[in-house]
């Protein structure tokens, strides 16, 4: 069946982890807690339980709700209620809790005291002694402390993704070079294009041998080698990246595609439906019987079950399968649907190129328009824009465009929100941009009421365009910060404004489930850059990715909308504040 004893136990066990730091009952919390102990325990599987007779609520601690959610976690891997949980707990608490040393109580009092809700940030309040002076703390809890999140992050360390693809484009020219190599292809996270890797896994096409083997294990970035055979070979690269080559025949290729691709949710919803057609699906193709019928390509296994091929951003069981089922699968949108960017900066404030050089910059890159969006005064540390600067830039822009061919630059500001949610700039000013990009940079451990408020205020404001990465994450040195996100973008329908998916690497903000949020708000995203010299309007690409596992389609992102359109849109939030 779908899901082992151990993680039916272990979705419960992070259930009630959830619910006391919640603060819930404590009755309820130890319901969970021994509802995971009796199925961790227990002899049989709970699927086969489940598949004989379906009474799971005569077993020990086990009554009539818990064991519905057996039943639930057993179809599709979670339930209702640990979604609801992780949904309203801050990102990384469920980290938090897995640390050596923590539990829930230690938890909420590092969280409402000192805003610390990833391992990163526990890390660095050690390191910074701002633990110690918390009642129940100490120094030396504090110095335990430092060491269990350093080895936490250490074993559950991930690449984001624009850091792992000059590997990637590496490893792939290298292995077209191998001998008897047909095909190489990116599975695993990867090519569902998450935005970080915890490993890089490789399919290959030809015929095993030693001579393939030692090839793969000769790339020059090897460090290491954990395993070597005729159809899998596993290294570790210099900086502790592991790499799986499988070496797979051509006529089984799409089955391991499909398989090694994942998620895991989502092959595991394949083979169900497999089941229920009296068929197997595995890595090597679909049988019914021993008769293999399908697996040379994903779309004839995908074909087998009565489906229509998958884009891989979507495998994460989030709903495409039903979706491909009714024929209702989003047409996502690709980089070639972009018109335009709306958020870059110059050397005017902590860009490295001026607005001609930008501007030629975008042209080659294929674009009809760009928005110049420096920063604004309080961000005095990026030489960022006061009223007479940005006066004179708009001014710049103007006689720039007039003699500008086949591109066209947006008079914007990266203004800054400020804490009561006022924006940084005077409204008149604003009112002579094209746009005006609201974006959060300071302030950023307010609580979640607190910050939320403090953003909505900025969107009410007149000349308000578009909030800029709304969550202020910065990969591997700074969590998201707080934020009611659904009732942001609730918001922005409301007010007619719009969101950013924020693609410089570091960022990638918002996150796709947001982007989905969004999407079925019908509020539409900008899909920005964020450069700061011309070569960087290259992570254009990089939001698409993550635009695309947001379901969204070209008619969801502001920036495929022609430039006539794009302004009529723009000119309506420059007019407009929330009474």
């Amino acid at each position: 069946m779908s899901r082992s004893n151990a993680d039916i136990a272990a979705v419960f066990e992070e259930v009630a982890e959830l619910l006391e730091w919640q603060q819930a009952n404590a009755f309820r919390v130890r319901a969970y807690r021994n509802a995971a102990r009796t199925i961790a325990s227990w002899p049989e599987a709970m699927a086969d339980l489940i598949a004989r007779d379906g009474r799971l609520d005569e077993l020990p601690t086990i009554g009539r709700d818990l064991a519905g959610k057996i039943g639930e976690i057993v179809r599709r891997g979670s339930c209702d209620l640990l979604d609801r949980l992780r949904s309203s707990s801050p990102p990384g608490i469920t980290d938090l809790l897995h640390i050596s040393g923590l539990g829930p109580r230690r938890v909420h009092a590092l969280y409402h005291e000192l805003g610390i809700h990833t391992p990163t940030q526990l890390l660095d309040a050690a390191r910074e002694a701002r633990i110690r002076s918390l009642p129940g703390f100490g120094p030396r809890s504090e110095q335990r402390l430092a060491e269990a999140a350093a080895g936490y992050l250490e074993r559950s360390r991930r690449w984001p993704l624009a850091r792992v693809a000059p590997i990637v484009d590496a490893l792939q020219t290298w292995l077209r070079t191998a001998p008897g190599v047909a095909r190489v292809v990116m599975a695993g996270s990867f090519r569902r294009r998450r935005e970080t890797v915890g490993d890089l896994d490789i399919l290959i096409a030809a015929q095993p041998g030693p001579a393939l083997t030692r090839y793969l294990t000769g790339f020059e970035q090897v460090d290491s080698i954990l395993s070597r055979g005729p159809s899998r070979t596993s290294v570790v690269l210099h900086g502790g990246l592991q790499v799986d080559f499988r070496v797979v025949a051509a006529t089984e290729f799409g089955a391991a595609l499909v398989y090694f691709t994942g998620s895991r949710a989502h092959t595991i919803a394949l083979r169900r439906i497999a089941r229920s057609r009296k068929l197997k699906i595995n890595e090597y193709g679909v049988y019914r019987g021993r008769k293999r019928i399908a697996g040379d390509t994903e779309a004839s296994v995908y074909g087998s079950i009565g489906l229509p091929w998958i884009p891989p951003e979507l495998r994460e069981n989030r709903g495409e399968i039903e979706a491909a089922r009714d024929g209702t699968l989003p047409k996502l949108v690709q980089r070639r649907d972009l018109r335009g960017d709306l958020h870059a900066h110059t050397q005017a404030s902590d860009g490295r190129e001026s607005l001609e050089q930008m501007a030629q910059a975008a042209k080659a890159a294929g674009l009809k328009y760009l928005a110049i969006t420096d920063h604004s005064r309080r961000l005095a540390i990026a030489n960022g824009l006061d009223p007479g600067r940005l006066a004179a830039q708009i001014d710049a822009i103007d006689q720039l465009n007039e003699k500008l061919s086949g591109i066209v630059l947006l008079k914007g500001i990266e203004v800054d929100i400020l804490p009561d949610g006022r924006l940084d700039l005077p409204d008149a000013l604003l009112a002579r941009l094209d746009l005006v990009v609201g974006a959060v940079h300071s302030d950023l451990e307010l609580s979640r009421a607190r910050q939320t408020t403090r953003i909505l205020r900025a969107m009410d404001r007149p000349n308000f365009s578009i909030l800029a990465h709304p969550n202020g994450r910065l990969f591997g040195s700074r969590g998201p910060c707080q934020l009611d996100m659904d009732l942001i973008i609730d918001h922005a329908r409301e007010r007619g404004c719009f969101l950013e998916l924020d693609s410089q690497p570091d960022r990638l903000d918002m996150f796709d489930t947001q982007c989905r949020r969004a999407r079925e708000a019908g509020v539409m995203v900008a899909i920005s850059s964020d450069a700061h010299h011309g070569s960087d309007l290259r992570w254009l690409e990089l939001g698409v990715d993550q635009a695309r596992r947001g379901w969204l389609q070209a008619g969801d992102v502001l920036n495929a909308l022609p430039l006539g359109q794009l302004r009529r849109m723009l000119a309506r939030t420059m007019t407009q504040a929330r009474k």
